[in-house]
């Protein structure tokens, strides 16, 4: 879902992070206020004016979306639903939840925070814009747009269409009824995928009737949503065939190892190229350091492998990527999602034992799932 991204802040504890795409939005918003409702509700001002309150009023948009998202994750970590942190990126926000909730009330509650953190910002926003007269008119117009916004954010995330908050409610209601994760998604995400189709062919019909800006936008999130839809229904079935497996049932064992005195140069020529592989764990005298990659490879100047050694590149073993061959493969594969690495070592006490990959993860789903089905 993300590309670059970077952390903010930390709220309450809760990484707020900044995917790059948002610069795109940001922008885009900040124009469209200076240019049009910002005229609209403050007639009058200056360019420059109309031009502060149009960055004035996206920043607030933006910090109530964090809002929003802060008290989905807030809930979340109260139902200890394990919670990764907020993402703002070009299509809003998200709170990145790493398991799925453990009973139809805790995803209830997550799924409700939000919308009711927006209400109470935007009727708060419109009841300061409405004293009227004892604001200045510049800040009655961004009290105004924030109230509004609030409120619509409220309105569009209770919509029934998972993976929206309101599908998300529709989800626990379901899941209450039936006792069944996997069949209260499946017709979740039908109902998400639903209000897709219609929101990309509303787009469609905006851009014929001249409104090209408009209508990509709703074509772009309906296609969004879609694929988010789908997504979210194949991680429940990933979750449901790996809970409770090794992650020793799926590693590649005695994998093929770097020492760390070989230059760049050797170890590209005798190794990657040899072997095929993109990452290598790197071991001295049987100790276990790290591990090298092509993703550490190109960082450095090509001209220089032939005088750096893979010992000054290693990566050591971490959290974010190793793991125990006893841990649970849904840990890992939270992991790999995490950090957008689909592969990991497996390291019991500082041994190797082997390697894990997504594609490993994944293999054995569509095997159990083609059998199984």
């Amino acid at each position: 879902m993300f590309g670059k991204r970077f952390e903010l802040f930390r709220l309450f504890g809760i990484p707020i992070r900044l995917d790059v795409s948002w610069f795109v939005i940001a922008g885009l918003i900040t124009w469209s206020l200076a240019t049009g409702p910002f005229p609209q509700f403050a007639p009058g001002l200056s360019i420059g004016t109309y031009w502060v309150m149009a960055l004035i009023g996206t920043l607030g948009l933006f910090a109530s979306i964090v809002l929003h998202e802060f008290f989905h994750a807030w809930v979340a970590r109260r139902h200890e639903i394990p919670m990764e942190g907020i993402t703002l990126f070009i299509f809003g926000g998200v709170a990145e939840m790493t398991a799925e909730p453990a009973s139809p009330r805790a995803e209830f509650r997550m799924a409700v925070a939000g919308p009711l953190a927006s209400i109470a910002v935007g009727a708060i926003a419109l009841g300061l814009a409405a004293v009227g007269p004892a604001w200045p008119k510049m800040l009655t117009g961004i009290l105004t747009y924030l109230g509004v916004m609030n409120l619509v954010l409220a309105g569009f995330n209770l919509a029934p269409a998972f993976p929206l908050d309101g599908g998300r409610m529709l989800r626990a209601a379901l899941w209450r009824w039936k006792q069944d994760l996997q069949w209260a998604t499946s017709v979740a995400s039908r109902f998400g995928k639903a209000f897709s189709g219609v929101l990309m062919v509303l787009g469609v019909f905006r851009i014929a009737a001249g409104d090209f800006l408009g209508g990509m936008w709703s074509f772009v999130i309906g296609l969004f949503l879609f694929r988010a839809a789908e997504a979210a229904y194949q991680h429940v079935l990933v979750s449901k065939v790996l809970a409770g497996e090794r992650v020793s049932r799926f590693m590649t064992p005695n994998p093929v190892t770097l020492p760390p005195d070989v230059t760049l140069d050797d170890a590209v020529d005798r190794y990657f190229y040899r072997h095929h592989h993109s990452f290598f764990p790197v071991k001295d005298d049987g100790r276990l350091l790290g591990w090298l990659s092509t993703e550490e490879l190109k960082r450095v100047p090509r001209e220089e492998w032939g005088r750096r050694s893979v010992a000054s590149l290693v990566v050591p073993c971490g959290p974010d990527n190793a793991i125990r061959s006893d841990a649970d493969a849904l840990a890992a594969l939270a992991v790999m999602r995490r950090t957008g690495r689909p592969r990991l070592l497996v390291v019991d006490d500082g041994r190797l034992m082997g390697l894990v990959t997504l594609r490993d993860l994944l293999e054995f789903f569509a095997l159990k799932v083609e059998l199984e089905a």
